[in-house]
């Protein structure tokens, strides 16, 4: 059952440091219900029961990996997968990898589905389906991006083959968030009206309008495209261009034939000089 109607507004947070995984959570739930500060607990609420699982039995300390850093949480703000599970744990909300078995009618069609994590190096980003329309919220763009359900399918097989790491996430989502004004206690929120967003989508992407532009993916293919071109054109440069040593070898080669030419030439009308004064004293 579809959930997080929210009057029919969405929800959206825009980039801030690396806090990325904040505003995936925060957008797969359709509202400001996580701080980085929330997501921080619950990482060293991680390490440390990751900690007492290495602890060897009876000893005092905790050897090396208890003086190691946080494996769930960098200085700068990014989490791992570890902790959004545990965050969407608290709404009974289970992340689900998208290439297990589990999954797999999630990977025939997408779009009966509610909500897709994404990940790649440290960049996380929801897709979410917000009354019955799928939507990218990637906190890089400026508002939420509608898809199609024919793209959502495309999009999400245009990602695995790029690397990206896909979840699913499945469970009862929150429904209502309470809105109290049209920012969001974070500061990096904001609610929006579908025709908002488009709007200001529409005003960001002046190359081309959503949704067909595959965010970085594309421009990665756009790029790679541009290379593979760059690389045809020098290979068919290297066959036809001519070397300063091919330069110099056809032109001594022209200047030999040029110069057996005239030779020849200058021969044949000797020969015909000399036959016309000999015709000419004979006569």
């Amino acid at each position: 059952m579809e959930g997080a109607s929210n009057g029919g507004m969405l929800y959206h947070e825009v980039q801030e440091s690396k806090l990325c995984a904040v505003h995936c959570v925060n957008t797969v739930l359709q509202g400001p219900f996580f701080s980085e500060f929330d997501l921080a607990a619950l990482a060293s609420d991680l390490d440390r029961k990751e900690r007492q699982m290495m602890m060897p039995q009876g000893a005092a300390g905790g050897g090396d990996f208890l003086s190691q850093e946080s494996h769930n949480v960098s200085l700068d703000g990014d989490f791992s997968i570890q902790v959004l599970e545990k965050a969407l744990e608290v709404f009974d909300l289970l992340v689900i990898p998208l290439n297990s078995p589990v999954a797999e009618p999630a990977q025939i069609d997408p779009e009966l589905e509610n909500a897709f994590i994404c990940h790649l190096q440290d960049h996380w980003f929801c897709i979410r389906k917000v009354n019955g329309e799928w939507y990218n919220f990637d906190s890089l763009y400026a508002a939420p991006q509608h898809l199609s359900k024919f793209y959502l399918s495309a999009y999400l097989d245009s990602l695995k083959g790029f690397g990206w790491s896909i979840f699913l996430v499945r469970g009862n989502f929150p429904r209502e968030f309470p809105i109290s004004s049209s920012e969001a206690p974070s500061g990096y929120g904001q609610w929006l009206s579908p025709e908002d967003a488009e709007r200001i989508i529409k005003s960001c992407n002046t190359t081309q309008p959503p949704p067909q532009r595959i965010d970085q993916t594309d421009q990665t293919l756009s790029d790679m495209e541009d290379e593979d071109l760059k690389a045809a054109i020098a290979a068919s440069l290297m066959d036809t261009t001519v070397t300063p040593q091919a330069s110099e070898a056809a032109t001594s080669q022209a200047k030999k034939e040029t110069s057996e030419a005239a030779t020849s030439q200058a021969k044949n009308e000797t020969s015909e000089a000399a036959t016309s004064q000999a015709e000419k004293e004979t006569r």
